[in-house]
């Protein structure tokens, strides 16, 4: 039977939305989401986004999540926003009211502020090595070889693991060539999204991240808040920071340990079709 779908992005990182809300529990194949990611021919997406019944009966809907190669993801920064401005165009909630959603990694509270823009809860990063899991004691920076290069880094979960690294300049061969490697090292047990970062100045980072599962990418949402809540924790940024990614910028509030982190941004339809 066909389906029918929305494509949408945040930002450049883009989504391939689906309404199971009468097929709740559906577990889509791996290598159909695959082959409907592919750019030249399928759609064209970073993730699958299905919209389902809550689990938790204190959130208003479920959201699941699929990486390009058809792997199960937790979390998505720039996809909540997408989820949230699909289900307010639906109807489904409203402006300015906050609505807890539930995700495969847990609940996160939306807002939606306009049409097209929306900021998220997106709960308090967590940088337990127990959480992201990274097998390393806890350190505020963590150094690993990888193939004789020495990368410095921190790490944190934004409900996926990530790792930020600063750079003078986020266009060097060198980001290029750690990106990947970083990405499937062995002492992220689960892979992580690995993050670039360049100091534009004062509350200012320009971001490039290598998503697990999907590759290089526009934009990522929780790469956005993985970057912006290390470096407030290594004394780099204050408690709002803008952050420019190749697709367009985020902004990102922490107020440190205790509070949780919002995120502000874009949601952008582009167009339906049926597959």
């Amino acid at each position: 039977m066909p389906s029918r779908f929305t494509k949408m992005h945040g930002i450049g990182n883009d989504f391939v939305i689906v309404d199971w809300r009468e097929d709740a529990g559906r577990v889509p194949d791996a290598a159909r989401i695959a082959a409907l990611a592919h750019r030249h021919t399928g759609i064209g997406f970073d993730q699958l986004i299905s919209i389902e019944p809550a689990r938790d009966p204190s959130c208003a809907f479920y959201y699941g999540l699929w990486n390009a190669d058809g792997s199960p993801a937790g979390q998505c920064g720039n996809g909540v926003r997408c989820v949230a401005a699909w289900l307010y165009r639906d109807g489904a909630i409203e402006r300015d009211v906050p609505v807890r959603l539930e995700s495969p990694s847990g609940p996160v509270t939306v807002r939606v502020l306009g049409a097209d823009l929306v900021t998220v809860d997106m709960g308090e990063p967590d940088f337990s090595p127990t959480s992201i899991p990274l097998d390393r004691p806890a350190h505020a920076t963590y150094t690993l070889d990888v193939e004789g290069d020495e990368a410095s880094f921190g790490a944190v979960s934004m409900g996926n693991p990530h790792a930020v690294l600063f750079v003078d300049d986020v266009t060097d061969p060198r980001v290029d060539r750690l990106g990947p490697l970083l990405t499937t090292h062995a002492v992220f047990r689960e892979g992580a999204n690995v993050g670039f970062a360049q100091r534009l100045g004062p509350g200012h980072l320009r971001l490039r991240v290598h998503e697990r599962g999907s590759g290089w990418t526009q934009a990522c949402g929780t790469g956005a808040c993985a970057a912006a809540a290390v470096a407030r924790a290594l004394g780099l940024a204050g408690d709002e920071v803008h952050v420019d990614l190749p697709g367009g910028t985020l902004t990102i509030a922490w107020h440190g340990p205790g509070h949780t982190l919002w995120m502000t941004g874009p949601a952008a339809f582009v167009f339906e079709g049926e597959v």
